[in-house]
């Protein structure tokens, strides 16, 4: 055996050293779920869902019943549920996810701890089945956010069943995350039993509610009452049903009015509601809204006895292929006072307008927006969730960030739980490119404006691809990689491939996959194959890996034959450049490094320019690479 210093000296000379040479990006790798999918026929190498392709649905009947002194909701509900799947189930798993607050629940952000959701009753295709210890026989077990139902009898593929569940939960307080009460306002945000995702890839696809990471959900149709006193105003994803037994005739009037213009509406005001005309009464002191949803992945609502609401209309584009536009209806409810808010419709209405021409049209009948209980903001289908006073340029931040989610998840139905940047660095990138058509910023993509460029560098930065939950806590890590990294790294594509190509690329991504549950992978292989470029250099750099970026002006040489510029690459993310050599005179010269310089190796190059005297030479001047340090771009 050699001594320990002798090996330790000849692994030092064998081993590469990064100080000479850099890393070459490596392929993105799909997993062996993505291949066997491939093979399967469900997904494809192109980024286009395969011949195969399925998902389970489900019928969603439910009756609930908020009583706002006791703080408790009480539901009953009937599930059909559809196995389109090629697989002959023998389980279903039901996301329980207030047992978040359950004494003992495992999270890794503080909650208040209420009990839990109550289970009083399980039936399923007419069989009553009771809570087990084990999974040997029919019944079901709980285990944490999620329960195991061992079906009576398998459901095979192409078959349904019904699924009765009855089931209470108190409320959580405001802080609870993404939902909650203050005593004024109820926010109600996965709040019944959901049966969980059975995809082409995992099969059942349900991890813990833990508290940080978002959801992964299928599609369903939803028929919903909500019994709530009957001087309380309700929201909810899908269309009212019974409004002539609820709403007065002034505010049926005004609800009209609103669905016809692009002015915003005031529905229901301060006034109204002291002098009782905004609702029909009730001898019983309740009423029960039902709402109808369609082919949404969820179902939220908001009440209270203190909001006012507005209204208006979006004009979405030509939804249905008739050669018109189409109109949806567009909802604010706000307790009086609220900073900002009287312009809450407006900014709703802009973001949907926005993203209907970005994207695809909005496909739902309406969008509502809802103040209250917590401290940022939530979307649902259909409606977002925003808390606090705000400034009006932070109301229409968090509120386009919001109704970007409509179209990532809602529409394109991403699993935010396994790679939150799928939803939260797309919905980024569109919310920045909003904010500078709204208030006219060309700044908007300043890096000091992202934390991307804070973090980046400092050993504290965790790449995009990581599941949700498994960030470190207490860091600005999992925001970053999350959020601001992803809307930096499409920002810097953008740049490198040109607009048109890009959003070419970016809404055939959102049209293939609508109402499907799309991966990374099928991300990227969209983009390669519309742009018909082999970008994994720019996915396994931007996504799986925290390497930085920093090109720097070196060595420049002025003579009669030229200006010669040395560029070194001192990062080890590779990233094609542009560089502009100004001559005194304000002649203009770019050049554009090729990415093939960088992934054959080379930490610099030497580009040639015409003679001339510089005034200035600058990397990247338009701004749009993750650039670490722009100091050394420019000379």
């Amino acid at each position: 055996m050699k001594p320990l210093l002798t090996l330790a000296l000849t692994l030092l000379l064998t081993l590469p050293s990064f100080a000479q040479n850099r890393p070459i990006p490596y392929p993105v790798i799909p997993s062996p779920q993505y291949n066997n999918a491939i093979e399967r026929g469900t997904r494809t190498a192109t980024g286009m869902p395969g011949e195969n392709y399925w998902t389970n649905t489900a019928d969603y009947t439910i009756s609930a019943t908020l009583d706002p002194k006791s703080k408790k909701l009480t539901g009953s509900q009937i599930v059909t549920y559809t196995n389109n799947s090629p697989d002959n189930l023998a389980l279903l798993v039901i996301h329980l996810r207030q047992n978040l607050h359950k004494e003992g629940a495992v999270r890794n952000r503080q909650q208040q701890v209420t009990g839990g959701v109550s289970v009083s009753y399980v039936n399923v295709n007419d069989v009553v089945i009771e809570e087990k210890e084990r999974m040997n026989e029919a019944g079901y077990v709980m285990d944490g956010t999620l329960m195991y139902i061992r079906l009576p009898e398998t459901l095979f593929s192409g078959q349904e069943l019904t699924l009765s569940i009855d089931w209470e939960f108190e409320v959580p307080e405001a802080g609870a995350p993404r939902m909650g009460q203050d005593g004024e306002v109820f926010y109600l945000a996965y709040w019944y039993p959901q049966i969980a995702v059975y995809d082409d890839l995992y099969g059942w696809k349900a991890d813990q509610y833990m508290g940080n990471g978002e959801f992964y959900m299928g599609y369903a149709d939803y028929d919903v009452t909500i019994t709530v006193p009957d001087t309380w105003l309700v929201g909810a994803t899908g269309v009212l049903q019974n409004a002539g037994s609820i709403l007065s005739q002034q505010t049926r009037n005004r609800l009209n009015q609103a669905s016809d213009t692009k002015e915003t509406i005031n529905i229901v005001t301060e006034a109204d509601r002291d002098a009782g005309t905004a609702l029909e009464s009730s001898t019983s002191g309740t009423h029960g809204w039902t709402f109808v949803a369609e082919n949404v992945r969820d179902f939220a609502f908001g009440t209270s006895d203190k909001y006012i609401w507005d209204a208006t209309s979006a004009n979405v584009n030509d939804l249905d292929g008739d050669g018109s536009d189409d109109m949806s209806m567009i909802h604010a409810f706000y307790r009086p006072g609220t900073r900002s808010w009287e312009r809450s419709a407006e900014f709703s209405q802009y973001s949907i307008e926005f993203l209907s021409d970005m994207f695809l049209p909005y496909p739902y009948p309406h969008m509502t927006a809802m103040e209250g209980v917590i401290g940022g903001g939530m979307e649902y289908p259909m409606m977002t969730l925003i808390g606090r006073d705000r400034t009006e340029r932070s109301l229409f931040g968090v509120t386009f960030h919001e109704i970007s989610h409509m179209w990532f998840p809602m529409i394109v139905g991403q699993d935010e739980k396994s790679y939150a940047w799928m939803d939260e660095g797309l919905t980024s990138f569109n919310t920045t490119e909003a904010n500078q058509a709204f208030w006219n910023d060309s700044t908007v993509w300043n890096p000091e404006k992202h934390s991307y460029y804070r973090l980046a560098g400092s050993g504290f930065e965790a790449e995009p691809m990581r599941h949700s939950d498994q960030f470190p806590h207490g860091t600005p890590a999992r925001g970053t990689a999350s959020y601001n990294k992803p809307s930096v790294a499409l920002n810097a594509l953008r740049g490198i491939i040109g607009q048109e190509a890009f959003m070419e690329a970016y809404r055939e991504y959102a049209h293939r996959w609508q109402y499907m549950h799309p991966t990374p992978y099928d991300l990227f292989n969209t983009f390669n194959d519309v742009l018909e470029q082999d970008l994994d250099w720019f996915w396994t750099t931007m996504f799986f890996e925290t390497w930085t970026h920093d090109l720097a002006i070196g060595e420049v040489e002025v003579n009669s034959d030229g200006v010669f510029v040395t560029i070194e690459d001192k990062g080890l993310s590779p990233m094609p450049a542009t560089v502009r050599v100004t001559y005194e005179g304000g002649t203009i010269s770019d050049q554009t490094i090729p990415v093939s310089t960088w992934l054959e190796g080379a930490t610099q190059t030497t580009l040639t320019f015409a003679p001339g005297a510089p005034a200035t030479i600058e990397i990247d001047p338009n701004g749009y690479l993750p650039d670490i340090n722009r100091e050394n771009n420019v000379r």
